[in-house]
């Protein structure tokens, strides 16, 4: 039976790319938009493009914040959030006034760049990622591998351990997490070719 994959729809981002490629796998990708689906899922896929504390806000109104945090913290299910999706996990960000899931011990802060002719913000296209400790997560895939970005945001972790890879925008930020069953990455793997095809069957695999 093919592995049931939750992606979580809270109304803010694109789903369409995320689905097509899970569908080229041989996994049931499933749109979810109600506790029961994440109930029946086997994995967990958090997407998500725009405001942290609306999207937030979002998760409430739908019922699905407690959903989500009884599917990776009680059943310990392993999710993947990409861009904001990863953003929620963290305990908050200067992005509003809304407390994040707090499953990683972060915060996430605005892009704070001193050369703004040579970076703009938000970052948009293709950075390169320096691997900072072993991931099943990352198996197959080159150190320095390019993946697609775009944010205005990014991660301040307080704890090293949960840092799975950085990336250089004038500053080195972090650019995806693994703590446990969570994961995350900054970049969108579903956008970045063989790389990101590899990586999204990588967490199909773990």
């Amino acid at each position: 039976m093919a592995i049931k994959v939750a992606i979580i729809d809270y109304g803010m981002g694109n789903l369409h790319s995320v689905y097509k490629k899970l569908a080229e796998f041989d996994v049931d990708p499933v749109v979810a938009n109600t506790d029961d689906d994440i109930a029946k899922a086997d994995k967990i896929l958090l997407p998500g493009v725009g405001h942290f504390e609306a999207a937030i806000n979002h998760l409430k109104d739908l019922g699905l914040f407690d959903a989500l945090n009884e599917a990776v913290l009680i059943r310990k299910k392993q999710i993947l959030g990409i861009c904001l999706g990863m953003q929620l996990m963290a305990k908050e960000s200067e992005e509003g006034n809304a407390a994040g899931f707090g499953w990683l011990d972060a915060q996430v802060i605005k892009f704070k760049i001193k050369d703004k002719i040579r970076h703009k913000v938000p970052q948009t296209g293709w950075n390169t990622i320096n691997i900072c400790k072993e991931s099943s997560l990352f198996r197959n895939i080159d150190n320095h591998s390019e993946f697609y970005f775009l944010h205005s945001y990014h991660y301040e972790a307080s704890e090293p351990k949960d840092v799975l890879t950085e990336t250089q925008y004038e500053y080195d930020f972090v650019s995806a997490v693994e703590k446990d069953n969570i994961f995350g990455t900054q970049f969108h793997p579903e956008k970045s070719h063989d790389a990101g095809t590899e990586l999204l069957k990588n967490f199909i695999r773990i």
